[in-house]
C-alpha cells in the first residue's frame, strides 16, 4: 500500500515539532513534505533582536538544516494555488505538488486596511525578518548621523506597545534618547488596568509620544493621520493588528476573525477534514483565541497525533486552548512584563524567564535527532 501524502506549509511552531516527529508520521503510513522558507525567525525573541539586546542568529532556526536532520523533503518555494479537488498545489515557478492531507502553519501578516506598507520605510511587523532589517538600517543611519530618527509606530495593541519599547532600547543603546510616537484610537487595552498604567508610564518616561489617532497615509518625511495632521516620521512601523496570509481566503473555506481558517477542535478545516491548521492562521470555531505563539506550540502534540491517527485510522483527539495563558513583553532595556490572566509583574525577573523560555525552544529546534537504539 502506497503512503499518503502530508504536506505541511509553513514552518511555524507546529511545524517545527512535526518535522523533529517526522519517525511518527512515518511510521503512520504518512510520506512528510515540508514547504517552508529555508530560515525561520521565532516571533518569542524578534524584539530581543529589534532592540540590540540579541543577535539575529539567536532567533534563526535553519529549516533546511532541521529538515535533512530528520529525514523530512523540504521544499523552499512558496505556495501559490492550492486546489483542494484535485488535491494539488502550485508553487512559485508554475511547479506543482500533489497531497492526500494538508496542514498549515503559516502564522500571520500585518493589517494593512490603508494600503500603507506599498510606500518607501514603511517596515510591517511580519514576517519577522522586516524587523530584524529595520534594526540594520536604524543602526546604520544612527552610526553615520549621530542622531535619532524619528519613529512612527501605527497601532496601539500589546505588540505595537513593545515594538516601541524595543525601539527605544535599540535607541538608548546608542546613547541617544528616542524619537518615537505612537498613533492609534486607543492602547493596551488587553493588557490588566494598573500594568497597562504602569507599562505607558515607564515608556513616556523614556520619551514615547502618544497620539489617540490614525496612520492613513504615508508621505515623505511625514504620515497623515486620520485628523488631517501630519506626524514628522522617517520610519513608519506597521502594528495595526494580525490577519491570516491570502493563501487561507483562496482555500474557499470557512474563515473567523481577521480570516484566519476556521477549525474543529482535532484541527481539521470545518469544510474539509483533509485540512489542517494551527498557530495564526487558524482558530477553533468553539474556542476562539488571540494570534499568540502558545496556541501553536500546545496545539502542536494534538496535530502530530491526529495526523498520525489518520493514517492508522484511530479515533482523532480534541485540543481545548487554555483560558489563560502566559505572555511576556521585552521592554528593550533589561526589564520584560509578564502577563497571566489579571496578574502582572514588570521587572528584570519577567526578562529572564522569557529567555530562558525562548531560547530553550530554539535550542530545541536546533537539537539533533536522538540516536536510534538497536533492536
Amino acid at each position: 500500500m502506497c503512503a499518503r501524502r502530508l504536506v505541511l506549509i509553513g514552518a511555524g511552531h507546529a511545524h517545527l515539532h512535526l518535522v523533529r516527529a517526522a519517525d511518527q508520521l512515518r511510521a503512520a503510513g504518512l510520506d512528510v513534505t515540508l514547504i517552508a522558507p529555508r530560515r525561520f525567525q521565532y516571533s518569542g525573541l524578534a524584539t530581543g533582536v529589534l532592540s540590540g539586546a540579541l543577535a539575529a542568529e539567536e532567533a534563526d532556526i535553519d529549516v533546511a538544516t532541521l529538515t535533512a536532520a530528520f529525514g523530512v523533503r523540504h521544499i523552499p518555494r512558496p505556495v501559490t494555488a492550492i486546489d483542494r479537488e484535485a488535491r494539488v498545489l502550485t508553487l512559485a515557478g508554475s511547479a506543482t505538488e500533489p497531497f492526500d492531507l494538508l496542514s498549515l502553519n503559516i502564522g500571520s501578516v500585518a493589517a494593512d486596511s490603508h494600503g500603507l506598507a506599498a510606500h518607501p520605510d514603511v517596515w510591517p511587523v511580519k514576517p519577522l525578518v522586516n524587523l530584524f532589517a529595520l534594526r540594520a538600517r536604524i543602526e546604520t543611519e544612527v552610526a553615520s548621523s549621530g542622531s535619532s530618527p524619528r519613529i512612527v509606530i501605527a497601532g496601539g495593541g500589546q505588540s505595537a506597545l513593545e515594538i516601541a519599547a524595543s525601539l527605544c532600547g535599540l535607541i538608548e543603546r546608542a546613547g541617544l534618547n528616542p524619537d518615537v510616537t505612537v498613533i492609534a484610537p486607543d492602547f493596551g487595552t488587553s493588557l490588566p488596568t494598573r500594568a497597562r498604567n504602569r507599562l505607558l508610564a515607564s515608556l513616556r518616561a523614556r520619551g514615547v509620544v502618544f497620539l489617540r489617532d490614525r496612520v492613513t497615509a504615508r508621505e515623505p518625511g511625514a504620515c497623515r493621520r486620520a485628523d488631517g495632521g501630519d506626524r514628522p516620521c522617517d520610519y513608519l512601523v506597521l502594528a495595526t493588528g494580525l490577519t491570516a496570509p491570502p493563501l487561507i481566503a483562496d482555500l474557499g473555506l470557512p474563515v473567523g476573525q481577521a480570516g484566519r481558517l476556521q477549525v474543529t477542535a482535532t484541527l481539521q478545516s470545518v469544510g474539509d477534514p483533509a485540512i489542517f491548521a494551527a498557530g495564526d492562521c487558524a482558530v477553533i470555531r468553539a474556542h476562539p483565541r488571540p494570534a499568540v505563539g502558545v496556541f501553536g506550540v500546545r496545539a502542536a502534540p494534538v496535530l502530530l497525533n491526529n495526523l498520525a491517527a489518520l493514517g492508522r485510522g484511530r479515533p482523532l483527539r480534541s485540543y481545548q486552548p487554555q483560558k489563560r495563558w502566559l505572555s511576556i513583553m521585552d521592554l528593550g532595556d533589561g526589564r520584560g512584563l509578564a502577563i497571566r490572566g489579571g496578574v502582572w509583574s514588570l521587572g528584570r525577573i519577567a526578562l529572564r524567564l522569557k529567555r530562558y523560555l525562548d531560547l530553550g525552544f530554539v535550542r530545541r529546534m536546533r537539537a539533533d535527532p536522538v540516536p536510534r537504539k538497536e533492536t
